[in-house]
């Protein structure tokens, strides 16, 4: 039985890697991927410090932090998907519709990212659905 439950996890696991890194939050989620070389990078380390000081307002818009970081297999997935190179800092904002709709060298600001999500007409949907 374990067997089975393991193989069956491995199998899914190679189909999600197979389909895309970004495809199992499509039409469920926003991202934000973060590229960097390493861990240790000072652009990478202030976006994480922005984005926990604002994590409500990640939760609210259904936004999910992706990070590739070193030169492991999913960071190369990832910047594979998204055309971006191993050496320098980039995040990358991916709509629902998986889309990328704000790319950036550096950090960006909760409020610029929370504007640009609350402009897309997805987003707009959701706000009037909620009141």
């Amino acid at each position: 039985m374990l067997r089975t439950v393991l193989g069956l996890g491995l199998a899914m696991l190679t189909a999600a890697a197979a389909a895309g890194p970004l495809d199992g939050y499509r039409d469920r989620a926003r991202v934000l991927v973060l590229s960097a070389p390493d861990g240790a990078d000072a652009r990478l380390r202030a976006q994480r410090a922005a984005l926990d000081s604002a994590r409500d307002g990640l939760a609210e818009r259904d936004l999910v932090v992706l990070e590739a970081v070193g030169a492991g297999a999913e960071a190369q997935a990832l910047r594979a998907r998204l055309d971006l190179s191993a050496e320098g800092f980039r995040a990358v904002l991916i709509g629902k519709d998986g889309g990328a709709k704000l790319s950036s060298a550096t950090p960006i600001a909760p409020a610029r990212l929370f504007a640009t999500i609350d402009a897309m007409p997805m987003r707009r949907a959701e706000m009037r659905g909620r009141r």
